[in-house]
């Protein structure tokens, strides 16, 4: 049984997608539906751009949807497809693959979503760490004993989790985990993704996905919020929308993937950051990637 699984934000390179226009006319076709919606010329920052345009998140997030949406629909991906699921941005990608959504109306749900995530951080100073070699129940023991906002935000693989919140948190965060002997690593980023300071975000995303039309599925998607397989559009719905406020779950949603009978996981879209962390829950499961 495959699982066909989508990146998240930090995928992105320069030159993303630029392979899949040249080759497919379907493709071609997809590129230019996303510079009519988006009202600028995405295709030229994926193909061109340089690492600094692709960091801007109103131009990432739907950079990473356009190319993989494309991946999958040029490639198939989504014919013998048992189960899918994606990575924060990327369950955008595996609602449109999977038919819960139209490719349209999903590039306009992310580009809303990243300029709302936007806004949202520019609101409060905030950021995230990395905390490896730590099992879950402890990192979570040290966000809770901090009285600042910290919290878990992506359970990306075992012995990996992030943290996510105010600056002040995540730095007694990481002082902290560094106390134990444990590795923390602040990341480049300017918010609190996953995390109550995302609220607001939470509500103009609330607006778009209640505009939006979406569809019960047939291939059921394995969601962040609850790490458990989805097929009616109202539960899609709500899922979608707390993952902003809520953690990815990651390493669950792999291992519960697993257990329902996956023995195959295909990373569509850029980058192959999924195909490594499923390595590291089981080193035997079959992993490829199409770009």
């Amino acid at each position: 049984m495959k699982a066909l699984v989508f990146p998240g934000q930090g995928a992105q390179f320069s030159g993303m997608g630029k392979e899949l226009y040249e080759a497919s006319d379907e493709a071609k076709a997809l590129f230019s539906k996303a510079n009519d919606i988006l009202g600028f010329d995405i295709q030229s920052i994926m193909f061109e751009g340089t690492d600094e345009d692709l960091k801007k998140t109103s131009v990432t997030q739907p950079a990473i949807y356009i190319h993989s949406v494309v991946a999958a629909v040029v490639n198939n991906l989504a014919a013998d497809a048992a189960m899918v699921a994606g990575h924060s941005l990327g369950e955008f990608s595996a609602l449109a693959v999977a038919g819960a959504l139209s490719f349209e109306d999903g590039l306009r749900l992310v580009s809303i979503r990243a300029n709302a995530m936007q806004k949202a951080c520019d609101l409060q100073e905030s950021t995230m760490a990395a905390i490896l070699g730590m099992a879950d129940e402890e990192v979570e023991a040290v966000c809770a004993a901090i009285d600042d906002i910290v919290v878990p935000a992506n359970y990306n693989t075992v012995g990996q989790l992030v943290i996510s919140g105010s600056k002040s948190g995540i730095a007694a965060a990481i002082a902290a985990v560094q106390e134990q002997g444990k590795k923390a690593i602040e990341l480049s980023v300017n918010g609190a993704f996953h995390s109550p300071m995302m609220e607001p975000a939470r509500i103009e995303l609330a607006e778009g996905i209640e505009k939006t039309p979406f569809n019960d599925i047939q291939i059921p998607i394995y969601q962040n919020v609850t790490a458990l397989p989805h097929t009616n559009k109202d539960e899609i719905k709500t899922n979608l929308l707390a993952q902003l406020t809520s953690p990815v779950r990651w390493t669950q949603t792999m291992q519960a993937m697993i257990a329902a009978g996956a023995t195959e996981f295909v990373e569509a879209g850029p980058g192959k950051v999924l195909s490594g962390l499923v390595k590291k829950v089981d080193r035997r499961m079959p992993v490829s990637q199409f770009s």
